[in-house]
C-alpha cells in the first residue's frame, strides 16, 4: 500500500480497510490466462492507497463494471447504478466511487470484454479525469469497450532515443505502433502517444488542455517557467521540479480515445519520463512525475 499526503493521518483506519477488503474479495487470486481475466482493482484518493484487488479468470459474457465488481466485494449501489460504498468504505458527501475501464472513465453498467482492467477509485475532489495511466499496458492492448484502436507515435525534435525507447516497450506488450510527425493526428480513430519537450508540443491541443489546469485537462500538473508544478486533488500547488522533470499523462475529451504525454521541461525531462514508462512504475497512478531517478505519482 502506498500511502503519502493526507492520506499518512488515516494509515490505521486504511490499513483496517485494507485488510477487511482482502478478506472480501479473496486473498488467493486466480491464475488466468493472458489477455482473457478481466482485473479489478479498488484504490482511494487518486489511488494513493490500494485497498483490494481481483482476478476473474473466465468473465461471463455480457456483465457489466457493476456486476463484476459484485461478483467479488460487498458493493452499496445509489440511484442509477452508482456506486455508494465499497466493502463498507462510503463515498461520503463530497466524494464519489469513479470507474476507469483501461484506463478510461466509464459508466458502472458498462459491459465488460474479455482482458479489461477494471479500476475503481474513491475520490474526493471537484475534478474526475477522464483517463489515467495506471491501467499500462490497457488501453493500447485491449482498448476501449472492446474496440482495439491503432496506435500512433508522433515524436517532436530531439527526443529520438526516447521515441525508441517507447516503441520498443509498446512492441513487447504486443502492441503494433506506427510514426507521424506531431500535430498531424485525427486523435478520433487512434491512441497517441505524444513525446517531446513542452516548448515543442505546446502547440497541440492536448497541450492546450494541459495548460488549462486539471479541471481541462484531468491532469494535476502544469509547466510553468521550465519547471514542472504538481497539483494536489484541489489543484493546489504541491511542489515544483526543476528543468529535468518529466511527466507521463492521459489526456480525454469527448468520446475521442486518450491521447498519452511523455513530455518534459527539457530533453533530459523527457528522457526521464520515456526511462519510467512502464507498467510497474505506472500502476496505480492517474499520471506520473519523474525527475531523474524518482517518481511522483500525481496528483500529490
Amino acid at each position: 500500500m502506498r500511502v503519502y499526503g493526507s492520506i499518512r493521518t488515516g494509515l490505521r483506519a486504511i490499513t483496517l480497510t485494507v485488510v477487511a477488503l482482502a478478506a472480501l474479495a479473496g486473498c488467493g487470486l486466480e491464475h488466468a490466462a493472458p489477455g482473457t481475466a478481466v482485473t479489478i482493482t479498488v484504490t482511494r484518493d487518486f489511488g494513493a492507497a490500494t485497498m483490494g484487488s481481483a482476478v476473474i479468470s473466465h468473465p461471463p459474457g455480457g456483465t457489466t463494471a457493476l456486476g463484476m465488481l459484485q461478483r467479488r466485494f460487498q458493493v452499496r449501489v445509489g440511484a442509477g447504478s452508482s456506486v455508494r460504498a465499497v466493502g463498507g468504505v462510503a463515498a461520503g458527501a463530497t466524494g464519489r466511487w469513479a470507474l476507469y475501464i483501461n484506463g478510461v472513465a466509464s459508466r458502472a453498467r458498462a459491459r465488460v470484454h474479455p482482458g479489461d482492467r477494471l479500476w475503481w477509485d474513491l475520490q474526493d475532489s471537484g475534478v474526475r479525469p477522464l483517463a489515467a495511466v495506471g491501467s499500462f499496458p490497457e488501453p493500447f492492448v485491449h482498448g476501449i469497450g472492446g474496440r482495439r484502436y491503432p496506435s500512433t507515435l508522433e515524436c517532436a525534435g530531439d527526443v529520438a532515443a526516447a521515441c525508441r525507447h517507447l516503441a520498443a516497450v509498446l512492441t513487447r506488450a504486443g502492441v503494433p505502433i506506427s510514426s507521424q510527425a506531431p500535430g498531424t493526428g485525427s486523435g478520433q480513430d487512434s491512441i497517441t502517444l505524444v513525446v517531446g519537450t513542452w516548448h515543442e508540443i505546446r502547440a497541440e491541443l492536448v497541450a492546450t488542455l494541459l495548460e488549462s489546469g486539471p479541471r481541462t485537462s484531468g491532469v494535476f500538473a502544469r509547466f510553468e517557467g521550465g519547471s514542472l508544478q504538481l497539483l494536489g486533488g484541489h489543484g493546489q500547488v504541491v511542489s515544483t521540479l526543476g528543468p529535468g522533470a518529466g511527466l507521463i499523462a492521459a489526456v480525454a475529451a469527448n468520446s475521442a480515445p486518450p491521447t498519452w504525454l511523455v513530455v518534459g521541461a527539457t530533453e533530459r525531462g523527457v528522457a526521464a519520463a520515456a526511462k519510467a514508462f512502464s507498467a510497474s512504475r505506472l500502476r496505480d497512478h492517474f499520471a506520473l512525475a519523474v525527475s531523474g531517478d524518482h517518481a511522483l505519482p500525481v496528483p500529490q
